[in-house]
């Protein structure tokens, strides 16, 4: 697809071009996720598959600083 095509989509947006095709990337790979209707998981990786779920979270700096930043529709 051509610059001009990106652009007026970015400006439809009104956003960045950057932020405008993340967006949708991550539009495109959340409906392959929730349009999928099994998911299977080898029993071999079962248990590794339990623990995984059961472990608490770890922390993390990045998300703390994101969490403290006003989200860019209200900038």
């Amino acid at each position: 697809m051509s610059a001009r095509f990106w652009k007026r989509q970015r400006s439809t947006a009104r956003t960045s071009l950057s932020d405008f095709v993340r967006r949708k990337a991550l539009e495109s790979a959340e409906s392959e996720i929730l349009n999928r209707s099994v998911v299977t998981i080898p029993a071999k990786d079962w248990e590794a598959f339990e623990g995984w779920l059961e472990r608490p979270a770890k922390a993390s700096a990045a998300l703390k600083k994101l969490a403290r930043m006003r989200p860019t529709w209200e900038r």
